[in-house]
């Protein structure tokens, strides 16, 4: 098993199968707009920005669990990301990432990379990088800026 099993909605509410994204290498993200991390959103950008046209894709998923710090619509959320820092990557619908009702790919997710004490996502801005295949290669922590990752992604592209 691995990701291109699920099913996500993306935030027009459309269910998007994550086999669309076979042979790339993907940064799976929760997000928030309200948070510390929130400038990260910039880091981010910047590595779609450098990498979308070598296979790369970043999966946004918006998450209010932490402290309440995504708390609009999934319109009002992509629109502040897209005016605030000028994203292009995918943004998906609003998830839960820990808990009774999270998302099944949070799940698989978790399983895969556990955290430094658990499997239980910490706060916004935790990061997966998923390889070509679709296996889950590494778990960041939210601290983790995306200019640091910026290495393991071209490892992953082989460029």
């Amino acid at each position: 098993m691995n990701i291109y099993n699920f099913k996500v909605k993306d935030a027009e509410d459309k269910n998007i199968p994550l086999s669309i994204y076979k042979g790339k290498v993907l940064l799976i993200v929760n997000t928030a707009t309200g948070c510390g991390f929130t400038p990260q959103y910039e880091g981010l950008e910047n590595l779609y920005q450098k990498y979308k046209d070598s296979g790369f894709e970043i999966l946004d998923f918006p998450c209010n669990q932490f402290g309440h710090q995504a708390p609009g619509s999934n319109q009002e959320i992509v629109s502040f990301c897209q005016l605030k820092y000028n994203t292009t990557f995918k943004t998906f619908a609003k998830i839960n990432v820990n808990g009774e009702n999270e998302e099944p790919l949070y799940t698989f997710l978790k399983k895969q990379k556990k955290g430094a004490i658990n499997s239980k996502i910490k706060w916004n801005f935790t990061k997966f990088l998923v390889d070509k295949n679709g296996t889950v290669i590494q778990r960041y922590a939210p601290t983790v800026t995306p200019e640091s990752i910026d290495k393991d992604i071209k490892v992953l592209l082989a460029i």
